[in-house]
């Protein structure tokens, strides 16, 4: 059994993908789940917001057609499944005094801007199953059962 967290796309695909490294939320979710597997959820709804055009774009330096292979990567098995796996490492709040290289850094690995005051987890190891689970999303973390079969 595994704890899956749902993800906006394009986060979800971002993760699986290896281009977000990091994830933030408002409250520290995955802290219990550090040194563990998270399953990969991917929710229904689109992430409201383009700040992660900006990163990909600006930083990353990454072009539209890049962008685009990405997000289509992404999408490979749809919404509303289990897609992938990923490693959670350490969390911890990220000052509201951060700034700098140090703030760039954290942005780029978490393909959003404005972290200060968020929780922050390492993401490590993403791998994507060898097909989607479809499985009705929680708010949080929820339980689910992924068949041997699936797993990469």
């Amino acid at each position: 059994r595994l704890d899956p967290l749902s993800f906006r796309q394009p986060y979800a695909g971002l993760v699986l993908d290896g281009v977000k490294t990091v994830e933030s939320r408002w409250r520290p979710v995955l802290a219990p789940l550090e040194n563990q597997t998270l399953a990969v959820h991917v929710a229904w709804r689109d992430w409201e917001g383009e700040e992660w055009r900006a990163v990909l774009g600006g930083p990353l330096g990454m072009n539209r057609v890049q962008m685009e292979a990405l997000l289509e990567s992404g999408e490979r098995w749809g919404r509303g499944v289990v897609a992938g796996l990923v490693d959670v490492g350490q969390t911890w709040l990220c000052p509201a005094s951060l700034q700098g290289e140090e703030l760039s850094r954290l942005e780029q690995a978490a393909v959003l801007i404005g972290l200060q005051e968020k929780h922050l987890t390492h993401l490590s190891n993403p791998r994507w199953l060898k097909e989607p689970l479809s499985v009705r999303g929680g708010g949080d973390l929820f339980s689910v059962e992924i068949p041997v079969h699936l797993l990469p």
